[in-house]
């Protein structure tokens, strides 16, 4: 929205200046009569010219050659007035980096200035080249060029100041996620190992003695697992941007079957076919349901949860209900899974509902707008 504000103001401004600049050569014309008796034509190549800046931003040779053929022009119909547009095209044409187009074009331009004058009315050589001189100063000329030059370098040199902070910030931030990365793995890697590790060989000792293992212990030992898997993805996630490719929308039947294992009836619901969402939102559904899930388990008490997934053309709903131990007055505690949810979904510019049903449980619904921006 700022760019497109900065574009508009900036239109505005050539606009101004090519108007201002037709309205200066016009007055200063205005005691000028053609002595070819082409009046009309005179005046109307110096509007023609100064209201031709109006684009030398977006064609800056175009408006180079236009200007330069106008000034030929009304030289030629005898309307002696200094090719001020002319010289404005020449800076903008420079400042666009084309140096040699305008070398060649001001060339010809001094070049032809004495024959039009010459054609403009009964003058010898030197005449027509005292009025070529006046309307086209050699020193104007390259004081445009020149003015135009200084700012492209400046503008250059801006761009690869602003390109070598982007450098040094994206260096920085690969420093540290790989310090993160670093961390994460030293605190919690060997951990989650000896958690997991443990579950299992309690499960394996307690199948080998024929005993029945309890849930719980299922919960952790699946829960180890699905840690460890994580912490994986985290880490290669951090070290490398291109690798270990984030879970989405094609892994939350994964997470419902895990549900199931752990003794909760869970179900999923698909519906529509939709276009290919953005990464984001498919990472964001993926965590939005694994978050709710974890939830139900941990928290709930419930014995069944749905998870329903609605995917039009613009929008993509998520919903997770369970039939747990939330009663419908009681408010919501913001975790830090809800806020890190309510945040994911607030990034991607969605809306986020979550708290007690009705009818008993809990509920989680999220909308995210799945059309991609150009």
């Amino acid at each position: 929205m700022t760019e497109a504000r900065a574009g508009v103001r900036q239109r505005y401004a050539d606009g101004a200046i090519a108007l201002g600049v037709t309205a200066a050569l016009l007055i200063t014309a205005a005691g000028s009569r053609p002595e070819t008796g082409l009046a009309v034509l005179a005046y109307g190549l110096l509007a023609a010219g100064g209201l031709a800046l109006v684009v030398r931003r977006r064609v800056p040779r175009a408006v180079l050659a236009v200007t330069g053929a106008c000034a030929i022009g009304h030289q030629a119909a005898g309307l002696d007035v200094p090719v001020v547009a002319y010289l404005f095209a020449v800076y903008a044409a420079v400042r666009a980096g084309h140096r040699t187009v305008t070398a060649v074009v001001s060339v010809l331009m001094l070049a032809a200035l004495p024959v039009a004058a010459l054609l403009s009315g009964p003058h010898d050589t030197g005449e027509a080249f005292a009025r070529a001189r006046g309307a086209l100063e050699i020193a104007w000329l390259v004081a445009a060029a020149a003015a135009g030059e200084a700012l492209r370098q400046a503008e250059r040199r801006a761009e690869e100041a602003e390109r070598t902070r982007e450098e040094v910030a994206r260096r920085r931030a690969d420093e540290e996620r790989l310090r993160i990365a670093r961390e994460l793995h030293d605190s919690l890697t060997h951990q989650i190992s000896v958690v997991k590790v443990q579950a299992e060989v309690a499960v394996h000792v307690a199948r080998r003695r024929g005993e029945e293992v309890p849930a719980a212990l299922l919960a952790i030992q699946e829960a180890g697992r699905e840690a460890s898997r994580e912490l994986r993805a985290t880490l290669e996630a951090l070290r490398d941007d291109d690798t270990a490719p984030p879970r989405g929308l094609a892994d939350v039947p994964e997470l419902v079957s895990r549900m199931r294992s752990l003794g909760v009836d869970a179900t999923l619901t698909v519906e529509g076919r939709g276009t290919d969402v953005p990464a984001a939102v498919d990472r964001t559904v993926y965590r939005i349901v694994q978050e709710s899930l974890t939830n139900v388990a941990r928290h709930s008490g419930a014995t069944a949860a749905t998870v329903r997934i609605d995917r039009g053309p613009e929008l993509l709903a998520v919903r997770v209900d369970d039939d747990g131990r939330a009663a419908p007055a009681a408010a919501p505690v913001a975790g830090l899974g809800l806020l890190g949810m309510r945040e994911r979904v607030t990034a991607l510019g969605g809306r986020l509902a979550v708290g007690p049903r009705d009818g008993g449980g809990f509920s989680v619904r999220a909308e995210l707008p799945v059309e991609r921006t150009p």
